[in-house]
């Protein structure tokens, strides 16, 4: 598996139309966190976000609102945003553009958001533009740093690392409350928020 840790800045040039980082003049961090709603990984997250007063992004997947919408109620009662992350969590890449549109339309009905992430990082620039049309109203967000919690064949220790080194004022960070990710993520996130907020970063929800 390949992946960057880290956006390199030829990329969001290239991929312009893409939301890579946030602009800040502070030292504010933008946490999120893919493919939940989930009954025991996303109240963790909750959990330790909020020993921080700390604000995150949740990109959820339209049928686990369906299955856990308390746990969905509960991320927007305690002031973070949701966004769209498809409704069945489609590869942009393996499915076409009509069937992909639909899924992200099935998935708007449950969640009310401008924001949008795929799956895996993977969609056409022509994709991009037809979610940016009053028909969608979806802006395409994607990431600074990858925390790579996903990655079983990585360490807690080493997505730890993949975060502090590389994470920085603006950064959008990304973790998942999903079952694969969980003994990473778990390991992860508290220490980077100790970490972070020691520096004196504040947490902060994407808004666009």
């Amino acid at each position: 598996m390949f992946y960057l840790i880290r956006t390199p800045g030829w990329v969001k040039k290239v991929y312009k139309n893409r939301v890579w980082d946030m602009n800040t003049s502070g030292k504010e961090l933008f946490l999120s966190f893919d493919d939940g709603p989930h009954p025991e990984h996303t109240p963790f997250v909750l959990d330790e976000l909020k020993k921080y007063n700390a604000k995150a992004s949740f990109f959820c997947i339209g049928k686990n609102v369906l299955s856990y919408p308390e746990i969905y109620k509960r991320i927007i009662e305690e002031g973070h945003t949701v966004g769209n992350h498809t409704n069945d969590h489609l590869n942009g890449s393996k499915t076409t553009d009509a069937s992909y549109l639909a899924n992200i339309k099935l998935a708007k009905q449950y969640i009310d958001s401008k924001l949008f992430r795929p799956p895996y990082g993977r969609i056409s620039g022509f994709l991009v533009k037809q979610l940016l049309s009053p028909v969608y109203g979806l802006k395409t967000i994607m990431w600074t740093v990858l925390s790579g919690d996903f990655d079983v064949k990585i360490s807690k220790e080493q997505c730890l690392q993949n975060v502090i080194l590389n994470a920085d004022k603006g950064s959008i960070v990304v973790f998942h409350d999903s079952e694969k990710a969980s003994e990473r993520m778990k390991y992860a996130l508290p220490k980077v928020l100790e970490y972070f907020a020691a520096k004196g970063f504040l947490f902060k929800a994407i808004s666009i």
